[in-house]
């Protein structure tokens, strides 16, 4: 539970408060950015809720935060917003919210399809998140994107018998993965879901196109609040920042307005101007 005796310095005075425990991972940010901005080291309370709506998100980011560094002075209704989860993104794509501090606080993603549901990456498992999915008809396919996102994968793969498919380079973090896909050929799982491998973040990062819609980018690429263009960090590239360049490029050769991050912030743009931001992002790579 948060601390008040631990408050981040930027808070604004309100009921909403951040602690020094926070990891800075995004996910309040995600879920309420009407309320919680970031500094360099925390996320903290920029402006408290303005009114029932901007309330609600924050509560909901107060209990997701994966390490519980987001409290309130008073007693908040947390039971009344558990079942919000997970979180409509578009159409049959959903944020599960969650995070797990296994995986640094990545976000994960489910998608909703008549052939069978997909998990993409893994939130913490909690009963309210298995109910959820239940209803919603099930698990069949948990897609890893990379070794550092895999948090409870295997206890949704046991709960509801799914299929686990990681690159074998990432198979040390998933062992008794059911699918495991070799070298940096695309690969179409079902129909609309295409594996693309992107080494370079990790020997063995892929990522997963949906639809020709969504692009769930694990940690290969995300978008900058700051400088408001996509982006990618040579200082978080664990394996081959020349092969992470080669991977981006790669990219242009697909389609997709969403870009759908485990790290960082989700943008939908129109293709063509997706196309030009990783143009851009590329030649930045390039001379970084």
């Amino acid at each position: 539970m948060a601390n008040i005796l631990k408050l981040v310095a930027d808070n604004v005075a309100g009921d909403f408060f951040v602690d020094t425990t926070c990891i800075n991972c995004d996910t309040c940010r995600q879920i309420a950015p009407a309320t919680f901005g970031e500094t360099r080291d925390y996320a903290y309370v920029y402006q408290q809720p303005r009114d029932r709506a901007e309330r609600r998100l924050a509560i909901q980011a107060l209990l997701a935060c994966p390490t519980g560094s987001i409290g309130s002075r008073r007693k908040e209704a947390v039971s009344a917003v558990r079942d919000d989860f997970p979180l409509q993104v578009e159409n049959d794509v959903f944020y599960c919210g969650f995070a797990s501090p296994k995986s640094f606080g990545g976000s994960s993603y489910f998608v909703q399809h008549p052939d069978g549901n997909w998990l993409i990456d893994s939130p913490k498992y909690l009963p309210s998140l298995v109910r959820a999915f239940e209803s919603m008809g099930g698990i069949r396919y948990i897609f890893l994107t990379h070794r550092d996102d895999v948090a409870e994968a295997q206890r949704y793969a046991s709960r509801f018998s799914s299929q686990r498919i990681i690159h074998r380079a990432e198979l040390a973090a998933q062992p008794e993965a059911e699918i495991v896909l070799d070298g940096e050929k695309e690969v179409e799982i079902v129909p609309k879901f295409l594996v693309i491998p992107t080494p370079g973040h990790t020997r063995g990062h892929m990522v997963l196109l949906y639809n020709n819609r969504y692009l769930f980018s694990g940690d290969h690429l995300w978008w900058e609040r700051r400088t408001k263009r996509l982006g990618a960090s040579r200082r978080v590239c664990w394996y081959s920042w020349p092969k992470q360049i080669e991977s981006m490029q790669a990219l242009l050769d697909y389609a997709f307005e969403w870009v759908l991050p485990g790290h960082g912030q989700r943008i939908q743009l129109a293709p063509h101007v997706m196309r030009e931001q990783i143009t851009m992002l590329v030649s930045h790579m390039q001379n970084s």
